[in-house]
C-alpha cells in the first residue's frame, strides 16, 4: 500500500519515491490492462502512458492515501479510450485460471462473450470483482460510486451473464 508519506514526497518531486509507488503496483496495473485490452503489447504501453499521465498530474491529487485508486481510475479511463480507438472485434479479456479450469472449453468461449457484450458499467464490475479480486467496497471508492450502486450493477450484470448463458445453452440444444 502506497504510504501517504511516499505520495507526498513524489509531489514534491522525489522521483525514487514515484518510482516506488508505480512499482508497487506494476503487476496489478499489467493484470487489469490486460484484462481490458487482451494484448500484451496494448497492456505495457496503456501502462506507460498512465504512468506518464500520473506523474504530470501527481500535483492535483489531493488525498495522497488514495494514490491507487487514483491510478487504477486513470489506468481504466486510458483502457476505454484504447478499446473504443482500436474497435476490435475480440473478448476482452481471458478468464482467470481458477475460473477456467472449471469450465468446459465452449462455456469457457461463452461466457467471455458474454461478458464481453455486456454494457461498460456492468463489464467493470465484473472485471474488478471476479477478475482482480476487488471487494465491492474498493470498487466503489475505484469508479467513485456508493457501494449500494456498485451491488445493484453487480447483481444486474450477473443476472444478464445468466440469462445470456441460458439462451446459449437453449440455443444449442435445438441445434
Amino acid at each position: 500500500m502506497a504510504t501517504e508519506e511516499q505520495v507526498i514526497a513524489a509531489q514534491r518531486g522525489d522521483h525514487e519515491a514515484f518510482h516506488h509507488l508505480i512499482s508497487s503496483k506494476k503487476e496489478k496495473l499489467y493484470s487489469i490492462a490486460f484484462a481490458y485490452l487482451k494484448d500484451e503489447t496494448d497492456a505495457l504501453e496503456v501502462i506507460q502512458e498512465t504512468t506518464y499521465r500520473a506523474y504530470t498530474k501527481l500535483t492535483k491529487l489531493k488525498e495522497p492515501r488514495y494514490f491507487h485508486t487514483w491510478l487504477i481510475r486513470i489506468l481504466i479511463r486510458i483502457c476505454i479510450d484504447e478499446q473504443k480507438r482500436k474497435r476490435k472485434v475480440m473478448p476482452l479479456f481471458q478468464l482467470p485460471e481458477h475460473l477456467a479450469a472449471d469450465l468446459a472449453m465452449d462455456d469457457k468461449i461463452l461466457l467471455e462473450v458474454a461478458v464481453d457484450l455486456l454494457p461498460p458499467k456492468l463489464r467493470h464490475i465484473i472485471i474488478l470483482k471476479y477478475y482482480e479480486d476487488m471487494t465491492l467496497s474498493e470498487i466503489a471508492n475505484l469508479l467513485e460510486k456508493p457501494e449500494g450502486t456498485v451491488k445493484t450493477w453487480l447483481h444486474k450484470a450477473l443476472n444478464e451473464l445468466r440469462i445470456a448463458l441460458r439462451k446459449e445453452g437453449e440455443h444449442a440444444q435445438h441445434v
